[in-house]
């Protein structure tokens, strides 16, 4: 696996302690604010629409991965499971990446094996 440094990351936040089943808060899935099909650029992070660029040296690096964007997900770190919607895939130098947003707005950047993807309908419903 080839470092992360290698990459431009932008607004990466790693989601920190995970949330209990009671209180799992599900929104809706956004019909904006995410990208599909194609590689972020800098222009989508800007706009809320990506978490990160995979550039190495001002090229795009990445090519999107075939993930149903958006979509609800649970981010796995350190035992804990927190809710998130995936608004981002892209395969990076042989790495499967997603981003996603938390309920409060924040972002998380993972490899994929890092989230546990539930589809488009709101868990436990």
């Amino acid at each position: 696996m080839k470092p992360l440094g290698r990459f431009l990351v932008g607004l990466l936040i790693v989601a920190g302690a995970g949330v209990n089943a009671q209180e799992e808060v599900w929104p809706p899935l956004p019909k904006q604010g995410f990208i599909s099909g194609r590689t972020a650029t800098r222009a989508d992070v800007a706009a809320g629409n990506a978490v990160f660029v995979p550039e190495v040296g001002g090229v795009s690096v990445g090519r999107p991965l075939a993930i149903v964007i958006p979509q609800y997900a649970y981010y796995k770190e350190e035992g804990n499971k927190t809710p998130v919607i995936i608004i981002q895939a892209e395969e990076v130098q042989g790495m499967k990446m997603l981003g996603a947003r938390r309920a409060n707005g924040k972002h998380v950047v993972g490899l994929l094996e890092n989230f546990e993807l539930l589809g488009r309908a709101p868990p436990g419903r």
